[in-house]
């Protein structure tokens, strides 16, 4: 009976990890059928048992700031490109060999509309802070004088606890639905949900426990220690990173201290066994583009202008930020049982503080951050869940900001229940789950009804759609219209809305449906006064 003795353990290891087809494949093998046949309802129990009393997995969401598509030595296109070979990410390397890698992971333009989806799950149209947030109860100084449009007034407060909040997105966030449930909940880094003195400035009134360095502004004064991350700079105390006193005047890069005391947070959940998540939202790489001595030096040798060896050395301090975390869990136990997901807020900066020609530092995609081309909004994403994806697995199938809030509460078997806000988001744990599974080509949106302030190729106040191969961008200013298949056209050379009307006129009226149902806020032009027409309507007129 010692053999039956063997049986029982492969089941019982084998259900742990659910990996229910090893214990097949394992009792296909085995001789012993009489006793395979004997031991089928022990399958199911122990399966079900298993199943039932697996442990919550932790969940780490690693969020860059401003990292394009190509910020990274994993190429996200099907062949590796100049600025893969360039930057230096072993980190990143090893997170895509564990699991998912997607091509077509898609942000807003810019940062607060981002982080509002993902926290809230809605699309940006919907949510309606579609604009960078900081100062409260006013547009950016951009927007009153534009020459051409009147901008809407739009959700400047950012997330909003309650339906009373001015110029808020009403909502109930992902970690406090998260912490209700038993979740550790930790914020490190940049925050930018909210105004300066609206409650959603501060991460701990949106359900998180702890909260590391983060508050209104969405960028620090300086990423280094020793000028005390900007703080006692007379005019800019906005813009200072609070909460890091201890590493004043020390010799450390900001990215650096936040894995400090990442570590250190995670240590209480670690201690009391206590499912965590964790939001680990760098500062880096946004600007200002500062340099990390212990990086530097090196793209300094290949020649590089002193721009972009800085900003290399700030993606190499994120990719061992990144390191940091995995080997914590790693040493903690902890691999088997935490999942890791990696995304960047927008595309690739470009348009101000680079070295080189400007919109030009995410060929072949096209301008980059604050532009609705393909630059400004595809973005590097990786996912693993130990024990569902597959190694070093490639899907290419379109997703978008807002699908983590959905994702996320699954992974945790968490439901949101009653939420004053609509989900626009789809889970994509089916597409974690089945390496061959292509999700149906449902639309995406985009809309920007702003100003971001730089100019470039894409820039300006814009709505947008995609839908299979299919991308069609609606500009508000002088009404335009463009259509591009991405397959073929990947920077978006060939605008073909007269070759191809049908499927402009196809896109647009699912375009302007989605902004009409969402009641989505359009500029007005100030010349007439009257609001910027829908692309269906401007399009009709065309024919």
């Amino acid at each position: 009976m010692n053999y039956l003795r063997k049986i029982k353990r492969v089941i019982l290891i084998s259900c742990e990890t659910c990996l229910r087809n090893k214990v097949l494949e394992n009792f296909k093998r085995t001789k012993h059928v009489r006793s395979f046949l004997l031991l089928l309802p022990f399958i199911a129990i122990s399966c079900q048992t298993a199943k039932e009393n697996s442990p919550m997995p932790n969940i780490v969401m690693f969020f860059v700031d401003d990292m394009g598509w190509q910020d990274t030595s994993v190429p996200f296109w099907d062949q590796s490109t100049d600025f893969n070979r360039i930057y230096q990410t072993p980190n990143m390397e090893r997170l895509a060999q564990k699991g998912v890698k997607f091509t077509n992971a898609y942000a807003t333009p810019v940062c607060s509309p981002t982080r509002v989806s993902l926290m809230t799950g809605m699309n940006a149209a919907r949510h309606r802070v579609t604009n960078w947030t900081l100062q409260p109860d006013k547009l950016q100084p951009m927007e009153l004088n534009h020459p051409t449009l009147d901008f809407p007034d739009w959700n400047y407060n950012g997330i909003g606890l309650d339906a009373a909040t001015p110029n808020a997105a009403h909502a109930k966030p992902l970690p406090q639905l998260l912490s209700e449930k038993g979740y550790y909940t930790i914020h490190a880094g940049k925050a930018h949900f909210g105004a300066i003195g609206y409650p959603s400035s501060n991460p701990l009134n949106l359900g998180f426990q702890v909260n590391i360095a983060g508050h209104a502004a969405g960028a620090p004064e300086s990423y280094l220690g020793r000028e005390n991350f900007g703080n006692g700079k007379k005019g800019k105390e906005v813009w200072a990173v609070p909460g890091l006193e201890k590493y004043h005047g020390q010799d450390l890069f900001l990215t650096e201290v936040l894995s400090k005391e990442v570590r250190i947070a995670m240590n209480e959940p670690v201690a009391n066994k206590q499912p965590f998540f964790l939001y680990f939202a760098l500062y880096g790489i946004h600007t200002p583009l500062m340099a990390n001595d212990r990086y530097i030096e090196a793209y300094r040798n290949k020649g590089m202008e002193e721009p972009e060896a800085r900003y290399a050395s700030m993606i190499e301090s994120m990719d061992a930020a990144l390191g940091e975390v995995m080997e914590y869990l790693e040493a903690q136990q902890l691999e088997d049982n935490t999942i890791i997901l990696f995304m960047s807020d927008n595309g690739g900066l470009s348009a101000v503080a680079r070295g080189g020609e400007k919109h030009t530092h995410n060929l072949p995609l096209k301008s980059g951050k604050g532009s609705i081309y393909e630059g400004g909004i595809r973005v590097p994403m990786l996912a693993y869940w130990p024990g569902k994806t597959f190694p070093a697995t490639v899907n290419s199938t379109p997703l978008i900001i807002e699908d983590f809030f959905p994702s996320i509460l699954e992974m945790a078997n968490v439901d949101s229940g009653e939420i004053p806000q609509t989900l626009d988001g789809t889970s994509f744990v089916p597409l974690l789950k089945n390496n061959s599974l292509k999700s149906e080509e449902r639309p995406l949106y985009w809309h920007y009804p702003n100003a971001w302030g730089p100019s470039g190729p894409g820039i300006g106040s814009y709505s947008a759609i995609r839908e299979g191969p299919w991308k069609l961008i609606y500009f508000h200013e002088n009404q335009n219209l463009e259509l591009y298949h991405l397959p073929s056209d990947i920077g978006e050379q060939k605008n073909l809305v007269k070759k191809n009307t049908e499927e402009t006129l196809r896109l647009a009226k699912t375009l302007t449906a989605h902004l009409i149902k969402v009641e989505a806020q359009m500029p007005k032009l100030k010349e007439t006064g009257q609001q910027v027409p829908w692309p269906l309507d401007v399009l009709n007129k065309s024919l």
